[in-house]
């Protein structure tokens, strides 16, 4: 059988796995940079793909590699009560470790290698990537496909408050408060914590942010260069 590796590593916001989007698309202003290795580096093995607006990544889910896969699994989506089978999930811990997202293709850069330019990633920092297939809106979209209870999430509706310090931060970096939004708004806290005076922290890029969220607010107290 033959052994697979990855075609190139992705440059992506997110330093850890809390915090990261639970699927592709939900934080459009989450960018990324996918750099090929050698002997993919080539650009002739991009030539056409700058015709495409979005394209399939098949990653490795490499962060859960030592805990190995599990037949059964909690769904998030399902808040967490609810077990599934492995196979019925997006699960990370997979017989083979492997994901699947559709991100959206805004450049490719051969100048130097070949770097493809990124957004709406779910993938976290340093994540191997084995390919690179573009998405083919007649045959991969299928507007009326159902799966029972995982439809569309809804977004926390609470407005999102940030403090004169976190502010501070913000008014020098315009980007990171479109990412800090709409990472929060999904929610990123375990299904099964429900306690809301609870401080979380996550990385984003280069910031750690410190945060709450109750039925009244969303709010963000610090922001720190990691």
């Amino acid at each position: 059988m033959q052994t697979i590796e990855p075609i190139g590593f992705i440059k992506t916001p997110f330093k850890e796995k809390f915090g990261a989007p639970r699927q592709p698309g939900l934080a459009p202003s989450a960018k990324a940079e996918l750099e090929l290795v050698a002997p993919y580096n080539d650009p002739d093995t991009v030539r056409g793909l700058e015709n495409c607006s979005h394209v399939w990544l098949i990653f490795q889910f490499s962060e859960n590699l030592k805990a190995g896969w599990k037949p059964l699994t909690r769904p998030p989506r399902l808040g967490g009560n609810e077990k599934l089978g492995v196979f019925a999930t997006r699960s990370t811990h997979r017989p083979n470790a492997m994901g699947l997202s559709v991100v959206k293709l805004h450049s490719i850069d051969i100048h130097s290698g070949v770097r493809l330019n990124l957004s709406g990633v779910d993938l976290v920092d340093g994540t191997p990537v084995f390919d690179i297939k573009p998405y083919i809106p007649y045959s991969d979209a299928l507007p009326h496909a159902v799966y029972s209870g995982m439809e569309h999430p809804d977004s926390l509706q609470q407005p999102i408050l940030f403090s004169e310090q976190a502010l501070e931060i913000l008014s020098n970096e315009p980007e990171l408060k479109g990412l800090i939004e709409e990472v929060l708004k999904q929610d990123p806290r375990p299904a099964f914590h429900s306690d809301e005076k609870r401080i979380y922290g996550i990385c984003l890029d280069r910031f750690n942010i410190q945060f709450s969220i109750n039925h009244d607010a969303i709010k963000v107290f610090t922001i720190d260069q990691s």
